[in-house]
């Protein structure tokens, strides 16, 4: 199969789908990779590099888009990429199509098979491709909330940890999965005040024996957060339902009572957000203050540390990608059921129940029917 890995577009976004040892694991396996110059330029990979390893550089993203079977990226595909798409391509990367209509269409249109990170749900019920970048989202938020707690951001000029004599800042968590506790190991590391707050009494108790006294564990009601809001200083929003729109649990009532200064951080941005005074931000102009709380709500975190995040990123994806090239989709997913799981789309139709809800109007097939 030929491979391609073209450069990212996003605002701000520097990751890069294939690393030039992923591009020579997949030249090892006898296929083709064909790499956009300059897309791993900002992870720190050169050209060269990825030509030591057997790829060959190509000077434009149309090129590597209509020379390829398999495009293999970080982030979604924008609008300026949708006249790439050709039917029988296979896009291996995030997508997050609850929140975004446009690129649903789009490739429904070009009878795109997308396959997204996100979605690919492991037999144990984990999800082995959207982790890494929810462990690097989750230490980001802290450190970036720390960041717009400064007054100079429109925070309440506090230190996290405070000193002594000084009272701490007071983290409020939304959701205990691996964002929250993330989030949570960096913010009790830097010695804040943290509850972190989820809807699994189960998750709750291993919170608990993890982080100890140095926490406090709160069930979800809307009761229970809106208490817990009203006296904090920074909220992290980490609430995750996989392929599926975000709840929105952090209600634009809330900000009304909160302090002003204090900050709110939408992890979940991409799925929607978690908040419902929540709308995406880029790294170029990440803030908007609504109520007089500060929102941060970047829809690529983890693009702010590239290196990290497309090495942590392309351990993850490369194993389920070199079985989609070496067999083929269909017969990968016959082999590998796990596959199944992360296609959203195929053959004109949306093959992933949480993205159909989303889109009642849009032609659904179960995944395995519409492969046959």
């Amino acid at each position: 199969m030929i491979i391609g890995c073209a450069k990212e577009i996003k605002n701000n976004e520097f990751r890069v789908g294939l690393t030039p040892d992923n591009a020579a694991a997949y030249v090892a396996a006898g296929h083709e990779v064909l790499i956009e110059t300059g897309a791993g330029c900002g992870s720190g990979f050169s050209d060269e590099e990825y030509e030591a390893a057997g790829a060959k550089v190509l000077p434009t993203a149309k090129e590597v888009w209509d020379g390829c079977g398999m495009m293999v990226k970080v982030k979604e595909p924008l609008p300026e990429e949708y006249p790439y798409f050709h039917e029988g391509l296979i896009l291996y990367t995030y997508l997050h199509l609850a929140a975004d209509r446009e690129q649903t269409e789009a490739l429904l249109e070009g009878k795109v098979a997308g396959v997204a990170y996100e979605t690919l749900c492991e037999r144990d019920r984990s999800l082995p491709l959207l982790v890494p970048m929810s462990q690097i989202a989750g230490r980001l938020s802290i450190q970036e909330g720390a960041k717009y707690l400064e007054k100079r951001f429109g925070g309440e000029g506090i230190l996290l940890a405070g000193v002594p004599g000084t009272p701490k800042a007071k983290v409020v968590i939304l959701g205990g999965g691996t964002v929250g506790t993330n989030a949570c190991k960096i913010a009790v590391g830097m010695g804040a005040d943290v509850t972190i707050i989820d809807i699994s009494l189960k998750r709750l108790e291993f919170l608990d024996d993890l982080f100890g006294a140095r926490v406090q564990t709160l069930v979800s009601t809307d009761s229970n957060i809106e208490k817990a809001v009203k006296e904090a200083d920074l909220v992290i929003g980490s609430v995750l339902i996989p392929g599926a729109a975000t709840p929105k649990l952090f209600k634009k009532k809330y900000l009304k009572g909160m302090k002003d200064g204090a900050v709110f951080v939408d992890v979940a941005i991409d799925q929607g957000g978690c908040g419902e005074s929540s709308h995406v931000t880029t790294h170029d102009d990440p803030i908007f203050k609504e109520e007089g709380v500060v929102h941060y709500c970047v829809g690529n975190m983890p693009g702010a540390v590239p290196r990290t995040s497309t090495i942590a990123l392309t351990n993850a994806t490369l194993r389920y990608g070199l079985q989609i090239a070496g067999k083929g989709l269909k017969k990968a997913c016959e082999e590998n059921d796990v596959i199944y799981s992360a296609i959203n789309t195929y053959d004109g139709k949306i093959t992933f129940k949480g993205v159909a809800d989303c889109f009642e109007d849009l032609p659904y097939e179960d995944v395995r029917e519409a492969m046959k």
